[in-house]
This record gives C-alpha cells, structure tokens and sequence, in this order.
C-alpha cells in the first residue's frame, strides 16, 4: 500500500472516531448545538474549548520531546477583513441551520433530514463561491498577515500565550458550569423551564 492510500486511510479512520465522538457528545443534533447561541446548552462552546487546549499542550509536548517539529507545521495566510465577513456569515448560517459543516455531517450521517439539507446547501455554497472567486478575488486577499499566530500578534512569548489560552479556557469551563447549574436550579425551582423559558 502507497504512503498516499495509508495517509488516506487514517485520515478516514480520524474522521469516523471524530464523527462518532460528535454524535455520542449530542452535537448531532441541531436543537442542541442551537442552544449554544441562547445560553440554554454550552455543551459546543465547552467541546471546542477542550479541543484548543489538548491540540496545545498536546503540540507543545511533541515538540519539547522532539516528536514533533512544529516549525515544520504548514500555517494558513491571515487575511484579517474577509476572515471576520466569513465568520459573521459564518456564524448566521450556523444560527439559520442549527448545524456546523462537522456536526452537519454528522446529523446527516445519522439521518437527520436537517443535516442534509445543511450539507447539501454547504455544498451549494462552495460551488457559488468558486464560480464568483474572479469578482471576489480583490477582497478576498485584503489586510494580509501572513500566517499569523497568537504570540506574534499579542505579542507574547509562545508559552505565556499558551498559558493565557488555558487559563481564559478554564475561566470559560468555569463560567459555563455556573451558568448551566443557575439555569438548572432556576428551572429546577419552577421560575424557568429550559425547553420554554416563557413558561412560568
């Protein structure tokens, strides 16, 4: 077997574990990752925290036992302007869907009509953007940073950042369980109902 068709493979079997690990967490689900957005289930916001953290100190780790180079790491251009336009629209086809292009794929994986309907419009998406790429190209490569990293722009020495990183994610898990176990026991006392918060 090639080293192409082993790289493939393992990236097939990555995607499986991650898609599995999504859909056993709930994120499958669009009624719960659109909680995010409301303050009823931070379950999203909680995941993609952890994720940060253990690609890290995970990282930082390899490197300082050799295993990983991560000046080797190939880093992706920063164009600031349509990176902030692309995550706004971003953000509202999340909110619209109820699903991101992973979590999309998982509900449709799973059988969810919705996340069908969000995978096939992703899909429409991509194919509009490459047909309108000419018209969009000036735009598209504003304000350049090159591949810009958190210590270069606070700017910080790498392992204070690092550290700043995990510290605002352990204030962040901190906030989150606060809010959830105050949402809890407000519904808990009959003053909130989660899945109607209008309901007395």
């Amino acid at each position: 077997m090639s080293a192409l068709a082993e790289n493939l493979w393992l990236a097939l079997g990555i995607g499986a574990a991650f898609g599995f690990v999504l859909e056993r967490a709930g994120l499958g689900s669009a009624v719960k990752l659109a909680g995010q957005f409301y303050l009823r289930d931070l379950t999203v916001f909680k995941v993609m925290f952890t994720a940060i953290v253990t690609a890290l100190v995970g990282l930082a780790a390899l490197d300082a036992a050799g295993l990983v180079d991560r000046a080797a790491i190939a880093l992706p251009d920063t164009f600031l302007i349509p990176q902030l336009v692309g995550g706004l629209v971003f953000g509202i086809g999340f909110i619209v869907g109820g699903y991101c292009p992973g979590t999309g794929c998982v509900g449709m994986a799973s059988g969810r009509g919705d996340g069908v309907a969000v995978v096939l419009g992703m899909l429409a998406g991509v194919l509009v953007f490459g047909e309108l790429y000419p018209a969009l190209a000036t735009f598209y490569t504003l304000t350049p940073l090159g591949p810009a990293t958190l210590p270069e722009v606070l700017p910080l020495p790498g392992p204070t950042a690092g550290l700043a990183v995990v510290a605002l994610a352990a204030a962040g898990f901190a906030t989150a369980e606060w809010w959830e176990r105050r949402r809890t026991f407000r519904s808990d006392a009959g003053i909130i109902h989660m899945d109607n918060p209008r309901t007395p």
